[in-house]
């Protein structure tokens, strides 16, 4: 499985990179692909790092203005024009996404995908993982979307909230039948 993952560049404390490198390991030993940023920083290092250790493929779109901080021993490594073509390939390289902790960026990323599945431009499997319940007022908030009619789906259709690695993956093999 092709497995986007956004989320952020940033040096973060053990309690968000130790839950990152144990998904990631958990990816690699299942023989995933992490489609991600491409970044050697941070978050996405960690993650790298852990599921290409874990016997995993690393494939990277980058952005034209990030180059010099691409993963130069990715197994594929693409260079976008901008930030919208690199949210474009980066989907269209996965077979599902998982959101983790990030700023601003990843935010982005998350309600662009989330909209692009709104509006039927993709069907894949959408997870955030909620790692320290970083996300838990982003899931009020679109809780509230859901209930005064903001979304036209149910919000259990467009996004899945896990609280692990172990939930999301879990979750992604079943969407897949691979359990």
């Amino acid at each position: 499985m092709n497995i986007c993952v956004f989320l952020s560049a940033a040096d973060l404390d053990d309690r968000y990179t130790v839950p990152a490198r144990e998904f990631a390991e958990l990816l690699g030993r299942g023989g995933h692909t992490l489609v991600w940023g491409g970044s050697e920083s941070g978050l996405m290092k960690v993650v790298a790092d852990g599921v290409q250790e874990s016997g995993g493929r690393l494939v990277g779109v980058s952005v034209d203005f990030l180059a010099a901080k691409a993963r130069a021993d990715a197994d594929e490594m693409v260079i976008a024009r901008d930030l919208a073509e690199r949210k474009a390939l980066l989907l269209e390289k996965a077979d599902a996404v998982v959101i983790m902790v990030g700023g601003a960026g990843t935010l982005d990323e998350a309600t662009e995908i989330l909209e692009l599945k709104k509006h039927g431009k993709h069907n894949k499997p959408v997870v955030l993982l909620n790692t320290a319940g970083f996300y838990d007022g982003l899931r009020q908030q679109f809780q509230r979307m859901e209930d005064e009619g903001f979304l036209p789906l149910p919000l259990a259709e467009l996004v899945f909230f896990a609280k692990d690695g172990v939930g999301a993956l879990a979750y992604l093999e079943e969407w897949f039948g691979l359990q």
